[in-house]
């Protein structure tokens, strides 16, 4: 299985930036869908966005479009989720999450499209 481990969490301001890191050991990350979901205390865990296995498509939720952007470097086996423009709406542990495809246009936006997930990172936003 393909082993995932999230990084760059931490504690910022409202309007800081961080970049979280997603590297994937075990096999190849070349063929492998990813996204980034979130949970925030009492909430239930929410889409944030995805990348297809060829990199080219992309697909955000409402709450982030603009703000965030997901990237990968499969030379790197790593994916990316810039967040800008961070809101105390946005404190939650994050969570990187793949699934293996042969289709390189494949994305995925349900949680139940991927077969594995990182330990989560914590993310918290306040003043």
């Amino acid at each position: 299985q393909v082993q995932l481990v999230e990084s760059g969490g931490g504690l910022v301001q409202p309007g800081d930036s961080l970049r979280l890191s997603c590297v994937a050991s075990g096999r190849t990350f070349n063929w492998y869908a990813m996204g980034w979901f979130r949970q925030a205390p009492g909430k239930e865990r929410e889409f944030v966005a995805a990348i297809s296995v060829s990199g080219a498509r992309t697909h955000y939720a409402d709450s982030v479009k603009g703000r965030f952007t997901i990237s990968r470097d499969n030379a790197k086996n790593t994916g990316y989720l810039q967040m800008n423009s961070l809101s105390p709406e946005d404190t939650a542990v994050y969570y990187c999450a793949a699934v293996y495809s042969i289709n390189r246009g494949f994305s995925a936006v349900r949680s139940g499209e991927y077969d594995y997930w990182g330990q989560g990172t914590q993310v918290t936003v306040s003043s």
